[in-house]
């Protein structure tokens, strides 16, 4: 077996990535106009069939422009979770809004029992506006965030959503290719459900575009506000006349070049991915004290990452274990420290926050690449079988 380092998760570039990219700079579109954007814009639009798509820099702009485009300002609050990636959770301070912390679930995306509670018990509506009792401001979103591939509960979260009035922003950016296969969603990708969905193509994603982020949505006065708002908000591309503070959010054509050759493969990468993940699904099912968390069994998930449960009957616990898999040359990492619990956050609202700190301290996410061999996962299970004697 390979004792190579075994990243977490790096890039597949077997497709057509040169060829498009090398074609973006023989004709000289390198930089944030030219045919590959408003290609890609529409493949991905396509893909995940919604009304249409706007590229941008990242996940983050695309999520700061989501916020925007859904009337998130100061004065407001925004329903996060609190078991996510920082990036998520910052652009609601970017618009000038305040988040409230709420809980996950067994899948490790919000708890929308607690979120109902939440609603329920601490705060109250009237006139169409959810005022939280304890801060006297009104409530105006819920950001949603599909963990590692998963899918949140979308049927209970667009019910409260309606019922409370509330705009709805899809973090998708770990969860292009996820969609529901059963339900009232049936056939819907994450992402395009609620108002506003972002997709990320950080160098770590199901595909990548190096950097990057698309916006999506079936609203086209969304997509027209994101695109106005993406490109400095210029109304008079001429004479350089701006209606609104605009932003330089832009993807370059290099970027979409690449991008279009990665979701080219897409359907092979998930498709790798989810081999990859029955393998260790059932090599791990054998040994004592560990298991993977499961994807729910409502939606075709694009199996991103792959989060292994360390319980009290295994020998090591979550930081002794990734100490011992680094040494062995397996790179391996925690769930993020919960927002919640973060310096800039730690005055702000939370619910109930008590399955998150219970995931947190016994999960640990292993080699997961969509180029990930066969030979790769039996090491990885392997060295477990080891650490468990």
């Amino acid at each position: 077996m390979s004792k190579e380092f075994l990243p977490l998760s790096i890039p597949n570039l077997k497709g057509k990535e040169i060829e498009y990219v090398t074609n973006a700079v023989k004709t000289g579109w390198v930089s944030t106009a030219g045919p590959y954007v408003t290609d890609f814009e529409s493949k991905v639009s396509q893909y995940v069939n919604s009304k249409g798509a706007v590229s941008c820099q990242n996940g983050t702009s695309g999520l700061h422009i989501a916020f925007l485009v859904c009337g998130i300002s100061k004065d407001c609050e925004v329903i996060v979770p609190t078991l996510t990636f920082i990036a998520a959770v910052n652009p609601v301070k970017y618009a000038g809004a305040e988040p409230v912390f709420m809980d996950c679930d067994d899948s490790l995306t919000m708890d929308v029992a607690k979120l109902k509670a939440f609603f329920e018990n601490e705060c109250s509506f009237k006139d169409g506006k959810l005022i939280n009792k304890t801060t006297k401001k009104p409530i105006k979103a819920i950001l949603v965030v599909h963990i590692f591939g998963n899918m949140a509960d979308m049927e209970g979260i667009m019910e409260l959503s309606q019922k409370y009035n509330l705009k709805v922003i899809e973090d998708a950016t770990e969860a292009l290719g996820t969609y529901y296969i059963d339900g009232k969603y049936k056939g819907k990708y994450a992402g395009t459900i609620g108002d506003v969905g972002v997709y990320s193509f950080n160098g770590n994603k199901i595909i990548t575009t190096g950097g990057g982020g698309m916006i999506v949505s079936n609203n086209e006065d969304i997509l027209k506000k994101a695109k106005h708002l993406t490109t400095q908000a210029k109304c008079d591309e001429l004479y350089f006349i701006h209606d609104d503070i605009g932003y330089n959010y832009r993807m370059t054509n290099i970027q979409a070049a690449m991008g279009l050759a990665q979701l080219e493969q897409i359907e092979h990468f998930i498709n790798t991915k989810r081999k990859s993940y029955e393998l260790y699904k059932g090599e791990i099912s054998k040994i004592h004290g560990l298991r993977m968390l499961e994807f729910k069994d409502n939606i075709r998930p694009n199996y991103w990452f792959y989060s292994l449960y360390i319980d009290k009957n295994y020998p090591l616990n979550r930081d002794q274990l990734i100490e011992c898999l680094a040494s062995k040359q397996i790179q391996t990492r925690p769930i993020w420290g919960l927002i919640s619990e973060q310096k800039p956050y730690k005055t702000s609202q939370s619910y109930k926050i008590e399955k998150a700190f219970e995931y947190l301290e016994h999960v640990v996410n292993i080699p997961c690449s969509s180029n990930l061999r066969r030979e790769d996962v039996e090491y990885v299970v392997e060295c477990l079988k080891q650490l468990e004697v």
